[in-house]
């Protein structure tokens, strides 16, 4: 885990807006995420879901953030920025220790999109090539065994 420079950072987030976006879906209410965050949370068999909060009105320059014990959300977002999110909270530590945007954050953020918005993971994996990111496919949350 590093704490450095995101330098996948910027590509991911162009290479979302393109593939991942379009198949965004009906806008979710900030009152339905905890729920989801705790069922996704157990279906991956992990306990202690992070807390879900509102993002602060003076974050103008994101859509939401996450780390391992929150995620903050907008008052509705589509589908795919909560699993952005939560893909955050399984790749980091409580103790801060992040992979930011790097690979296993991506290989974590393609298994949740196959599974919760049906997106082909080889098409999604191919598309990751193509924009030059690495994402690691195996990858298991990192405070995990």
């Amino acid at each position: 885990m590093k704490r450095g420079r995101d330098s996948q950072r910027q590509r991911l987030y162009a290479w979302e807006d393109r593939v991942v976006a379009p198949h965004g879906g009906t806008p979710l209410p900030f009152a339905a995420a905890q729920g989801m965050v705790d069922a996704i949370w157990a279906e991956l068999g992990l306990r202690y879901p992070p807390r879900v909060e509102p993002l602060p009105r003076q974050a103008t320059r994101r859509m939401a953030d996450a780390n391992r014990l929150r995620l903050r959300l907008p008052a509705a977002f589509p589908p795919w920025v909560l699993l952005h999110e939560l893909a955050h909270a399984l790749s980091s530590t409580q103790d801060g220790a992040s992979d930011g945007h790097g690979p296993v954050f991506a290989g974590l953020y393609v298994q949740l999109l196959e599974r919760y918005l049906r997106l082909p993971a080889d098409r999604l994996a191919a598309s990751l090539a193509e924009a030059g990111l690495r994402a690691e496919l195996s990858a298991r949350p990192v405070f995990v065994g």
